[in-house]
């Protein structure tokens, strides 16, 4: 596409799953890739892969979202030349457990909110003041079909991706008027190591989510993230949302 080449993209969770794979595809544009993640070596295990792949330059730093004073002084020590970000890509977050609301535990609530809400929040607030002083800048934040329908099981983490497609919507009204763009990019069923997290471990249990059908894939989600960031500067993609041709909505499949 080439109108990213030498942009720096700023990915949250970027050390497995979408954001991984989200890393390389900006990698592929020729990006200046600065990525975050809580596990600092995994990053650093992709750094010559992201090289090799196309990346102009790779910046890894350790993150944890859901900490604000964290956020803060990491955004405000990073290196001068790595600080006018183009693209930020909030994508990290994650689900725990399945359980019946009256059921559920108070520290997976916890979780869910703090990184996918909180987090979400904090790092954006850091970031979007130096876009909207430079006149340019894109935020693309990662939401889910489970944003639009909430399933079985499911009510917090739900109401978490609810959240994020609220203020992605807020965050474009904000700024209007300046030249920031924002997008939402919600899939469905993405086979990553989502389930393994939301199941702490229990990969039969998580094997089963995809069984009888195609899920997404992560490179299905990354190329749609590239895609709208490499819109000409007057495009704003509002809204994706994806799913895997086995998927009507959050609750109905088609198993075979």
């Amino acid at each position: 596409m080439g109108t990213l080449k030498g942009s720096i993209v700023f990915i949250t969770g970027a050390s497995a799953g979408i954001g991984a794979t989200t890393a390389r595809a900006f990698a592929r544009e020729g990006a200046r890739l600065l990525l975050a993640a809580r596990r600092l070596d995994r990053l650093e295990e992709g750094r010559e892969g992201l090289l090799a792949a196309g990346a102009a330059e790779v910046y890894n730093f350790a993150l944890d979202v859901r900490d604000a004073a964290m956020v803060e002084s990491a955004m405000a020590a990073l290196p001068e030349e790595w600080q006018p970000i183009d693209v930020l890509v909030n994508n990290a977050g994650l689900s725990r457990g399945l359980d019946k609301l009256y059921e559920g535990k108070r520290e997976d609530w916890e979780e869910m909110i703090d990184t996918n809400v909180k987090g979400l929040l904090y790092v954006t607030r850091a970031v979007v003041p130096g876009m909207v002083r430079r006149g340019s800048g894109h935020v693309v934040s990662l939401g889910s079909t489970a944003g639009e329908m909430a399933y079985p099981g499911g009510a917090v983490y739900c109401a978490t991706k609810a959240a994020e497609r609220l203020i992605t919507d807020g965050l474009r009204q904000d700024v209007l008027g300046t030249a920031v763009r924002v997008t939402s990019i919600d899939p469905g069923m993405v086979e990553t190591d989502f389930s393994e997290v939301r199941f702490r471990g229990d990969s039969a249990r998580a094997a089963k989510v995809y069984q009888g059908l195609t899920p997404l894939t992560p490179e299905d989600v990354a190329e749609a993230i590239v895609w709208a960031a490499s819109r000409p500067a007057h495009v704003n993609i509002a809204r994706v949302v994806m799913t895997t041709i086995d998927q009507a909505n959050s609750i109905m499949f088609n198993r075979k």
